[in-house]
């Protein structure tokens, strides 16, 4: 990574929140889900989160890295109906030797939706892609 990012920098990423974002419509396939209230999916909003947090870091990389999500400790304390705008605040609390902690919260227009810890690995996206063929070729599956 290049020099310049702190322990300590905040950032802050807003999106408004879409129809196809909800629970219902997170697996097209998983028909225990179709009844359920059409709210911002936990799953979405862990998406927007790393969304955030690797938009706070990417000025950062060096050419041909990345980050990929290692770790997520978060809650979901209140829904959000499609519509509202959520806003991310991240801030980095730890930078390791190869990775980044981040403390988040994220707030829609009414109420704090959720608040927790995020890590990032730094990877070299052509070992990386290396590995992930190795596995492939090994499991015999068709890319």
């Amino acid at each position: 990574m290049k020099p310049g990012l702190n322990i300590g920098d905040t950032a802050s990423f807003s999106r408004v929140i879409t129809e196809r974002e909800v629970v219902p419509d997170l697996f097209p396939d998983a028909d225990v889900l179709h009844g359920m209230p059409r709210v911002f999916a936990t799953a979405y909003m862990v998406g927007l989160m790393e969304w955030a947090c690797v938009e706070q870091i990417a000025p950062y990389f060096e050419s041909g890295e990345g980050s990929l999500g290692v770790h997520v400790d978060m809650n979901h304390i209140a829904p959000t109906p499609p519509g509202l705008t959520v806003t991310v605040e991240s801030k980095i609390d730890a930078i390791e030797d190869q990775a980044i902690w981040f403390s988040v919260k994220l707030r829609d227009d009414a109420d704090l939706i959720s608040e927790g810890r995020h890590k990032r690995a730094i990877v070299q996206w052509d070992r990386f892609q290396a590995r992930v063929d190795g596995k492939r070729a090994d499991a015999g599956a068709v890319a």
